[in-house]
């Protein structure tokens, strides 16, 4: 079994909220309810929007914190942006932008330098402010060691998983390669899908992985979140 202590969560959110925001969205406009138009912050991240009265990575980071033994924020920022997190911030290794397979890179190379004793990796996406309190037990407990992956409605959730630090050969090479598609990464290794329940939030039967990508999905996190 491997132990809390071996274990290095990542938060990935290195992305560009494009889904979000579409290319930039107007500096004065700005909400808290999920009932108006949306400003992430300084660098317009979706992670910074506020659910419940407080910013979504803030509900990920303590859902996943428990979970493992360290916590890392995959972000391409400005840094003071996510300092109030009080996680490690690594950004991708270089500026490419190549996608949530490039986190994967990031957080494995600075596991082997800063914690050598890790052995694998959980990835969890900055967009899922309901994870499951027993996501990396379950994950571990299906893949044994392997590659394990997320599941729920019959619906993989690659970009949520538990990878081996034996794959980081594997990830820089799909990345030099131009493989960036996590899915594909996880398919080809062989992920085991991990199916989740639905759980009920205030007489509703929400996706443990449900994603806030729009304004409107921010809406519907608030309503659950004061459910």
């Amino acid at each position: 079994m491997i132990t809390r202590d071996r274990i290095v969560g990542v938060v990935l959110a290195g992305g560009g909220s494009r889904r979000m925001f579409g290319r930039s969205p107007p500096p004065d406009q700005s909400s808290d309810s999920g009932h108006g138009p949306l400003r992430a912050g300084p660098n317009n991240h979706k992670g910074l929007i506020a659910i419940g009265g407080r910013p979504m990575l803030g509900h990920i980071i303590d859902r996943i914190r428990p979970q493992v033994g360290h916590v890392l924020l995959n972000a391409n920022g400005d840094p003071s942006w996510f300092a109030p997190f009080g996680v490690d911030i690594i950004p991708d290794l270089d500026d490419a932008r190549a996608g949530p397979l490039a986190g994967f890179a990031a957080a494995m190379a600075w596991a082997q330098q800063h914690r050598p004793t890790t052995e694998v990796i959980v990835t969890v996406a900055t967009d899922t402010p309901f994870l499951p309190n027993d996501l990396v037990a379950r994950l571990l407990a299906a893949g044994g060691g392997a590659p394990a992956i997320a599941q729920s409605g019959g619906q993989n959730h690659p970009t949520i998983g538990v990878w081996p630090m034996s794959l980081y050969p594997a990830v820089i090479a799909a990345l030099a390669g131009g493989r960036r598609q996590v899915a594909a990464f996880a398919q080809h290794h062989e992920a085991i899908a991990v199916s989740f329940a639905f759980s009920d939030i205030g007489g509703r039967w929400v996706d443990p992985f449900f994603n806030a990508n729009t304004p409107e999905d921010v809406a519907a996190a608030n309503v659950l979140m004061n459910a």
